[in-house]
C-alpha cells in the first residue's frame, strides 16, 4: 500500500503527463485537482527535479511538468524516495543472517509478497496510468 504521499506523488505525475508538450502547470492548480495542499505539493515536486523526473520554471508560464517521458518513470523512480522500498529487500523480521539458505521462518512466504510488489512497482508507469481503460 502506498503512503498518502506516495499518493499525493503518483497522482501530480499523472496531472502533468496529461499536459501538451512544453507545457508547464503551476503546483497551485495541479494541488487543486488532486486535492493536495499547495505548499507540500510544491516541496515533494521540488524533490523529484533533483531526480530529472520533473522540471520547474519560474516567472509567467512557468510552474512543473515532467522532465522524462511518462513510460520511462516508473512507481519505484517515483515512490522509493518517499517509502525507502529498497528495505523490502531485507528480512521481514529484521534478522541479519536471514537468506536463501538459513531463512527465517517467514521467509518463504515475504518472499513471494516483496517481490510481487516491487515487480509491480517497477513495471508500472505513469503511462500506464493515464491510459483510458
Amino acid at each position: 500500500m502506498l503512503s498518502k504521499t506516495s499518493k499525493c506523488v503518483v497522482n501530480a505525475l499523472v496531472e502533468l503527463a496529461k499536459l501538451p508538450e512544453g507545457r508547464y502547470e503551476g503546483t497551485s492548480s495541479i494541488a487543486k485537482r488532486i486535492e493536495a495542499p499547495k505548499n507540500y505539493l510544491g516541496k515533494l515536486l521540488q524533490g523529484l527535479c533533483a531526480r530529472n523526473i520533473v522540471s520547474s520554471q519560474k516567472g509567467t508560464g512557468g510552474g512543473f511538468r515532467l522532465g522524462m517521458e511518462p513510460d520511462r518513470i516508473t512507481l519505484y523512480d517515483i515512490v522509493e524516495p518517499i517509502e525507502n522500498v529498497a528495505m523490502w529487500e531485507k528480512c521481514a523480521l529484521g534478522l541479519k543472517e536471514c537468506s536463501e539458505t538459513d531463512p527465517c521462518p517467514v521467509h518463504d512466504q515475504w518472499k513471494v509478497i516483496k517481490e510481487a510488489y516491487l515487480s509491480f512497482l517497477k513495471t508500472t508507469t505513469v503511462a500506464d496510468l493515464i491510459k483510458e481503460p
